[in-house]
């Protein structure tokens, strides 16, 4: 019995297998038909929700909500909604000009205002009375108090120029004499911004509050609680709020009619939502050719400078943990990012998403060619730019591996050029050599050509990355590549080079140049020859790429034109880092084979901090580790919603339709990484920190009963 039943089984395994194979085979030869790409159609709102104040939807309000605002209403929003500096979103919360944002976007703040003896990150900051409330040098926020097209205007300037360079510099001359105008006319910050590449264009003013003072931050282990692996991801249980306040000419809170008030109850699960926020940057309006662009060649490029610059710094960071706090945050930056554009890069190889923008732009084509006027003059752009981006391709990798800059490439590259310069000024008459190269001077540059700290290893960690992405991109025979490294690859080359140079400290360069300036321009050393041979291939490749992208931006402007004309506002714009209205409503997703709740509360972060051994970046502050009485664990604490979100969009409030807070958007998650090119309601989701978590925290655990007041009476209380 025990043999036959052997025998099914292997007979059963083994027809599996051969079905396995079958399977397979068919897949890879007739992956089109076995994904159904023939039948993929691109969704209603792939190209995003980020509506602008200039052209809201108000019929898709009516009809999806049954809700439709007045420009009352409209006006209100924008006025109590923030741009926070130049890198985030807030809004006004009460009558006297508290301001919310994200803790993450308060940290460059929380650290400015540190006193001595003080870590704000680890002890979070709290301020009892108004007096407390710190000043932060630099601060500012802008509020959009006036918008108005100026597309005419411009694009009559841009079609008096005969050729695209001609477009381009009548392009940012017209620009900058409306804002110079405007500015002189309102006393206003003025900025004026191409909607649909250019195919729209606004100006936006706005009033800047410059007195910004900081009310309250958590404790940046419960505001990022889960760190790094939790980051992108839900469920989620972040504290990620802060509280500012504008104060106003005379040193007294700010007066403003215009705020959020907070909501008693917070967001429901299938209540309707907006986010208020200024999003930074999409790229969903992007022809194929130039998304297959970034997916074969400016993504996976960036992915492995950044894997190779994490590394090093982790290895850097083994080697010497006291440079921790100088290091992690550059790791976290780095792995932050790597994530971020490894979603973006899925998304970008994944063959139905793909398809959902071929299929948009195949439609928008036809669209166009199907009256002739808008052939004439728009039908040739997607060929115009699908052949900017294969010039592109063929240099994009040289001129990314002979390019320089400060983080990736190491110093001994500067440090040579610096030499070579002033060799060349010696071999001058000191009345015409630059004033740095003379006398004293010449001295302070030399000495200044090391800084302090000086990192020998991670130069060299930076070289041998320099070294294979010149070999990569270049070849190990490129003449220039072959003299540099002697013809070795890798550590062998990273040694070559080292041994023969003598740019690597200052004593032996003080040597080479009292050998004269000509032992210094035989470019014999390894670096100096790189850079007097390098320089002018560099040139060439960097003018052909900005030539073609110059050339490439005229063409997608005038693309921006033929969309607005065949789809006017019914699509959104491209995210530009100005404030957009982005709808949704509260509503978990598919993840993991199960099912995202729509809200997290304290019940789960505790059961996340028990079951991570209450080890980092799971683990709490003090004054969190056991809650106190009578805080209230069933509290939800944090949120998704479909709305339309990207970076810059930290710190929006999230609001009802009674204008209402119900949370504050922080991040969004991993399904919905790919929303920088197509945004898709089945699985994009914004994460936000619930209202009535935040009140709890602030109220229960803080016991800063003069803020949690004045949020709930909208004003400031006795």
């Amino acid at each position: 019995m025990k043999y036959l039943f052997g025998n099914i089984f292997n007979r059963t395994l083994l027809s599996l297998v051969l079905l396995s194979f079958l399977l397979s085979f068919q897949v890879k030869a007739q992956t089109a038909d076995f994904l159904g790409l023939d039948t993929v159609k691109a969704g209603k709102f792939d190209n995003g929700k980020m509506w602008t104040f200039e052209y809201p939807p108000m019929d898709y309000f009516s009809q999806a909500y049954n809700f439709q605002p007045d420009e009352k209403w409209f006006e209100h929003i924008r006025m109590s909604a923030l741009r926070f500096a130049n890198y985030c979103s807030a809004s006004f919360v009460s009558e006297d000009g508290l301001v919310m944002t994200n803790h993450h976007c308060a940290r460059q703040s929380v650290t400015q205002v540190n006193k001595e003896g003080e870590d704000l990150h680890i002890t979070g900051f709290l301020s009892e009375t108004l007096q407390d409330e710190r000043p932060v040098p630099g601060l500012y926020v802008d509020q959009l108090v006036l918008y108005k097209d100026v597309t005419d205007e411009v694009i009559d300037a841009i079609n008096e120029g005969k050729t695209d360079e001609e477009k381009a510099k009548l392009e940012e001359e017209i620009i900058t004499k409306i804002e110079e105008r405007e500015a002189a006319a309102t006393g206003l910050e003025v900025a004026i911004t191409p909607l649909y590449n250019g195919g729209k264009f606004s100006l936006y003013g706005y009033k800047r509050y410059t007195d910004v003072r900081l009310v309250f931050a958590p404790e940046e282990q419960i505001a990022f609680f889960g760190g790094d692996p939790d980051n992108f991801t839900y469920p989620r249980f972040n504290l990620d709020c802060s509280f500012f306040r504008v104060y106003d000419e005379n040193g007294n809170p700010l007066k403003t009619e215009n705020y959020f008030k907070w909501s008693q109850n917070g967001a429901a699960v299938g209540e309707p939502v907006f986010v208020i926020g200024n999003p930074g940057n999409t790229d969903r309006l992007n022809t194929v050719a130039q998304l297959e662009y970034a997916r074969d060649i400016q993504y996976p490029r960036t992915i492995s400078l950044l894997s190779s610059l994490t590394d090093m710094y982790k290895d850097m960071l083994k080697k010497d943990p006291s440079r921790k706090a100088e290091l992690q945050d550059r790791i976290f930056g780095f792995e932050n990012s790597i994530k971020a554009i490894s979603g973006i890069l899925d998304g970008l190889r994944n063959p139905v998403m793909m398809q959902r923008k071929r299929d948009f732009e195949k439609t928008f084509r036809a669209s166009v060619e199907a009256d002739p006027e808008l052939k004439e003059t728009y039908g040739h752009l997607w060929d115009k730019i699908a052949d900017s981006r294969k010039q592109l391709s063929e240099i994009s990798n040289k001129n990314f591996a002979l390019s320089m800059n400060q983080l990736s490439t190491p110093q001994y590259f500067f440090i040579a050029d610096e030499i070579v310069s002033i060799a060349e000024n010696l071999k001058l008459p000191e009345s015409e050599r630059n004033d740095l190269y003379v006398g004293d001077e010449l001295k302070n540059t030399l000495s200044s050509l090391f800084p302090e700290d000086f990192d020998v290893d991670m130069n060299n960690m930076l070289l041998e990355e320099k070294v294979n992405t010149l070999v990569k991109y270049l070849g190990k025979d490129d003449p220039l590549v072959k003299r540099f490294t002697g013809g070795k690859v890798g550590k062998e080359a990273v040694k070559y080079i080292l041994e023969n140079s003598k740019v690597t400290n200052l004593d032996d360069v003080r040597d080479l140049l009292e050998e004269g300036a000509d032992a210094v321009l035989k470019g014999e050393d390894p670096f100096i020859y790189f850079m007097m041979n390098s320089k002018d291939r560099a040139k060439e490749y960097s003018k052909k790429v900005n030539d073609l992208v110059d050339v490439e931006n005229a063409y997608s402007q005038q693309l921006g034109v033929a969309l607005f004309k065949v789809y006017g506002t019914a699509i959104p714009p491209d995210a530009t880092f100005t404030l957009r209205l982005a709808d949704g409503v509260v509503e978990g997703f598919p993840y993991n084979g199960t099912y995202a709740q729509p809200y997290t509360t304290f019940y789960g972060m505790y059961d996340r901090y028990y079951g991570q051994g209450k080890e980092w970046p799971w683990n709490l502050p003090d004054r969190w580790a056991t809650p106190p009485a009578g805080f209230d664990l069933a509290t939800p604490f944090n949120f998704v919603s479909t709305n339309d979100i990207i970076g810059g969009n930290s710190g929006s409030p999230v609001i009802n339709k009674n204008a209402e807070i119900v949370g504050l958007a922080f991040d969004g998650n991993i399904q919905g990484l790919p929303g920088n090119f197509i945004f898709r309601t089945e699985d994009n989701r914004t994460v936000s920190v619930h209202s009535t978590g935040m009140y709890e925290s602030i109220d229960k655990v803080y016991k800063l009963k003069r803020i949690s007041a004045e949020l709930k009476a909208g004003k400031i209380t006795k």
